[in-house]
């Protein structure tokens, strides 16, 4: 299964930025994307690339859920 998963912008480089979420940080290429991104944005990483952007509101609901879904108690 594959996951994109919500992660903030906290610097950019050209087409590249630097992406963090709980203290994890990736490098994702911004060429899919045909919105602008700026330094505090939220975008959807997968697999290395930022494929879409999305609201802070919708990101932090979203990282909650995948939260409680990846959870210990229902990983087994």
């Amino acid at each position: 299964m594959c996951v994109g998963v919500p992660m903030q912008v906290i610097s950019i480089d050209g087409d590249f930025a630097m992406t963090e979420v709980d203290g994890v940080k990736r490098e994702a290429s911004l060429m899919m994307l045909d919105q602008e991104v700026k330094v505090g944005d939220f975008v959807i990483v997968h697999a290395g690339f930022a494929i879409s952007k999305l609201d802070e509101e919708d990101a932090k609901a979203t990282l909650e859920l995948m939260r409680e879904v990846y959870s210990p108690e229902l990983m087994g």
